[in-house]
């Protein structure tokens, strides 16, 4: 019911991000939601969904009373791509969109099978929204038993086509991230928890490298690359803290800020000779020590 819920909420702001500044009149609201859900739309539903899409994404549906036409306001930072609320609404567009298409457009759209979680996402966003801890039986990949843990869900995270939980453990006492796809259960209990003030899940993260939660302070990495590498890298950055060093007619050197974990060197270690890695000493040697031992599979023995 929530997922559902969900979906027609994000149906709902994309159809006032596509009509633009001119807004939308009731009966076009309602004779494109009849279109698309093939039932029909009253003034009161819309006007609760109205509430809703404010509660849940920050996003207020106002009424020019002069034309009555209905307009998202502030809509330039719903359509900010760097806006929290774009990211939410465009995640789930994108995940609609790819539904329908395998539905209409059968042999032409081709989607990774993509073990992500997205069961227990919109859940988890529900509990997140008002502040309930929630219980999860989860099941490592190093471990054939499952566990069961009282969180409180401050965030949800994204990374290697992975969604990730980022909570207070109440069991542990401390900040955890647990993959979605290894969630075999959830409940959403009546117990309610306090946000912590001035939480922020990228600030959290900001000198981490994919879900590790940062151990010490961060530490400035160079690498240098091909131009041709270098030309990927400037549209997708290996950080957020990425930044250009320096150029020549062959390479391109490149720093970023991070606590060095084991994802960042198998990041690394995945572009091959591709990718120098110049300093610091013990990353650079982690990463020589892993394509060693890869190469080392790869020599043929008498």
């Amino acid at each position: 019911m929530v997922t559902e819920l969900l979906k027609k909420y994000i149906w709902l702001v994309q159809t006032f991000i596509r009509a633009g500044e001119r807004g939308l009149s009731l009966d076009e609201i309602m004779d494109r939601w009849e279109n698309r859900f093939d039932t029909p739309y009253s003034r009161r539903t819309f006007n609760n969904h109205r509430i809703s899409i404010e509660e849940v994404f920050g996003i207020k549906i106002g009424c020019d009373r002069s034309t009555n036409r209905y307009y998202i306001e502030y809509s330039e930072d719903v359509s900010d791509e760097n806006a929290n609320a774009a990211w939410l609404i465009n995640t789930f567009t994108v995940s609609n969109m790819l539904s329908l298409g395998k539905e209409r457009l059968s042999g032409r759209v081709s989607v990774e099978d993509i073990p992500s979680g997205h069961s227990y996402l919109t859940n988890v966003m529900e509990a997140m929204t008002e502040g309930h801890e929630i219980i999860i039986g989860y099941r490592k990949y190093t471990s054939s038993q499952e566990s069961r843990y009282t969180l409180r869900p401050y965030a949800v995270k994204e990374f290697a086509k992975r969604w990730y939980i980022v909570a207070y453990c109440v069991e542990r006492e401390a900040m955890r991230v647990y993959g979605l796809d290894r969630v075999m259960s959830l409940e959403i209990t009546d117990r309610t928890f306090r946000m912590k003030k001035g939480f922020d899940v990228d600030e959290l993260f900001a000198t981490s490298f994919g879900i590790y939660l940062p151990e010490g302070p961060g530490q400035k990495i160079t690498f240098r690359t091909s131009q041709t590498e270098a030309r990927f890298l400037r549209d997708l950055p290996i950080h957020r803290s990425q930044t250009e060093i320096s150029s020549d007619g062959d390479s391109v050197t490149f720093s970023i800020f991070v606590c060095p974990n084991d994802n960042l060197i198998m990041e690394f270690c995945k572009y091959g000779s591709r990718l120098e890695v110049l300093s610091p000493e013990p990353v650079r040697e982690a990463v020589a020590q892993e394509l060693a031992k890869a190469a080392q599979m790869y020599i043929k023995t008498e």
